[in-house]
């Protein structure tokens, strides 16, 4: 594993560029979100995704949320509707993950048996550079072995996913809940995972 610490407001382009250069290689990169630290990897890929199944041990039949630097990318992965761009204005960048239908080119082992993708922009300023110095949406899963408890620290991390290739390190993510996800069906929002944002706040947000 490499290891570089950045500031967790102001991340130095050089860190962020190691990391994308190993992303495009590739490769499985650790970082913070907002909530946790997360496992990005290139989704357009079917082998850094199955690399990554492999290294936490995950259901192959699970699906794998993204995050985007802003609306823009997070549209170059899929689909957004008029009610998924409102909820978008409203809560991002933020713990909130919406449901979109993928475009063609998300590796099929993102959404495993589902037909749509979760997807965020996150308030976190090393994951958002991250996205968008690579130039699309990446992999968001928690930095954890399936089945143990998320990582909130670089050094959990390490201690968990030894074998991660590229560790962008800045101190403590906040932990708590993951993001909430919301999906839209014909009558309206549907709380898919209870999360970081009460969904009574959501439902607000939409008013």
């Amino acid at each position: 594993m490499h290891r570089v610490t950045v500031d967790a407001e102001h991340p130095n382009a050089a860190g962020i560029a190691a990391a994308v250069d190993v992303l495009r290689a590739g490769g499985i990169v650790a970082f913070p979100t907002d909530t946790l630290y997360g496992l990005a990897v290139d989704p357009r890929s079917e082998e850094a995704v199955a690399r990554l199944f492999a290294l936490k041990g995950r259901d192959v039949r699970a699906a794998v949320p993204l995050i985007a630097a802003d609306l823009d990318q997070a549209k170059l992965a899929g689909e957004f509707g008029r009610r998924e761009r409102r909820l978008a204005a409203a809560v991002w960048p933020g713990p909130v993950s919406i449901v979109i239908p993928p475009w063609p080119g998300v590796a099929r082992g993102v959404f495993g048996e589902q037909k749509a993708i979760a997807i965020r922009v996150p308030a976190h300023a090393v994951a958002r550079r991250l996205a968008a110095a690579f130039g699309f949406c990446v992999t968001a899963t928690s930095a954890n072995a399936a089945g143990q408890p998320p990582a909130v620290s670089a050094d959990a991390v390490g201690v968990a996913l030894p074998d991660v290739d590229f560790l962008l390190d800045a101190g403590d993510a906040p932990g708590g809940p993951p993001s909430t996800i919301v999906a839209f069906d014909r009558d309206g929002p549907v709380l898919v995972r209870a999360g970081a944002i009460p969904w009574d706040r959501v439902l607000k947000s939409l008013q």
